[in-house]
């Protein structure tokens, strides 16, 4: 008689049900590692903070967040491709110091049809980002630093370095935080819209494909038929546009635009989207990520805005030193995501 093979032990099924999850979150840990520390920090703070969870405070999160989000959907092509834009701040800057340039009147009145004007003004310097960077060759992180220059040099340039202290009464609408549509920011539907219009284009589109062929491997995708110097081109011109939104939208919420507004818009924007997962390095990550990363980046803060016990000088400090762990918890993640995608 031939031998029964016995039944597996409660350990060996134990043990390959450890192995499942293992293996399942080693695949998924671009998303799962930013949506721990999301959930970590949300946690922290809901616990530290008797504020944090109401609803003013979150519609204020919104509010806060809702730019850098439209700034960030750019952001998110321009790194898929493997490339970078240093020059967003400073385009963002100058698209709303136009639209309010315009809205003064001085010498040219369009009204509110400088929104447009700006915005496609932006997208324009983009445009001639991406001509210099595919065409003529000139590497992303050189050209977008003298595009930084430039846009900050127009900007003081437009007003004489005086800042303009007014804006299109629909930018100061649309951006208030107390402008709500079934108890939501506007500005934050509007950066949910733009967000969404992002994943469509990367997640169903053939261009969105192309983009992520371009940033995975730009030989073989040219191999492929994929004209990656026009893709390039069209990734920065859309993170201009982006940009030039954003600052519509910065504008609306400050009243005001100079050469020195948005400092910090750069750095927040490149740190949200990575936070998500999207990597500097081109091909892998896209709008899920970058969605987390700004949930990340919103929740992180504002609850170190409520911590009553915490400096504000040394905020800027604790921020960074947050943000950095939760970026090498991200980098390890993507580690064991590529282990496990060679051992399949």
């Amino acid at each position: 008689m031939g031998s029964v093979s016995p039944a597996a032990s409660p350990q060996t099924a134990g043990s390959s049900i450890t192995d499942l999850v293992i293996q399942w979150a080693s695949r998924h840990a671009r998303l799962l590692a930013p949506f721990i520390t999301l959930i970590a920090l949300f946690a922290f703070f809901s616990w530290r903070t008797e504020v944090f969870l109401t609803t003013r405070n979150l519609q204020n999160v919104i509010t806060q967040v809702a730019p850098i989000a439209v700034a960030a959907t750019g952001v998110t092509f321009v790194l898929l491709c493997a490339e970078i834009d240093l020059s967003i701040a400073s385009v963002a800057t100058f698209s709303a110091m136009m639209a309010a340039w315009f809205w003064v009147g001085d010498p040219i009145h369009l009204g509110s049809w400088g929104i447009l004007a700006g915005v496609l003004i932006g997208a324009g310097l983009g445009l001639i980002n991406g001509i210099f960077i595919a065409y003529i060759g000139i590497p992303s992180f050189m050209m977008t630093l003298a595009m930084l220059t430039i846009a900050k040099g127009l900007t003081t340039y437009v007003n004489d370095g005086k800042p303009i202290f007014e804006e299109p009464d629909i930018l100061r609408r649309i951006s208030s935080a107390g402008n709500l549509f079934m108890g939501i920011p506007v500005i934050g539907i509007i950066a949910a819209i733009v967000l969404a219009i992002g994943h469509i284009i990367l997640a169903y589109t053939r261009f969105g494909r192309h983009v992520y062929m371009t940033g995975g491997n730009r030989e073989a995708a040219e191999m492929s038929g994929v004209d990656t110097k026009r893709v390039i081109m069209l990734v920065m011109t859309f993170c201009a546009l982006t940009c030039g939104v954003a600052g519509m939208l910065l504008l609306g919420r400050v009243g005001q635009v100079g050469a020195e507004s948005n400092p910090d818009l750069l750095i927040n924007t490149i740190a949200a989207v990575v936070l998500g997962g999207t990597s500097l390095f081109g091909g892998e990550g896209g709008m899920l990520n970058t969605v987390l990363g700004l949930l990340i980046f919103a929740v992180l803060s504002n609850g170190l805005n409520l911590l009553p016990e915490l400096s504000i000088y040394f905020k800027g400090a604790l921020t960074g030193i947050i943000l950095l762990a939760a970026l090498l918890l991200n980098v390890v993640a993507l580690r064991l995501e590529n282990v496990q995608r060679r051992s399949d």
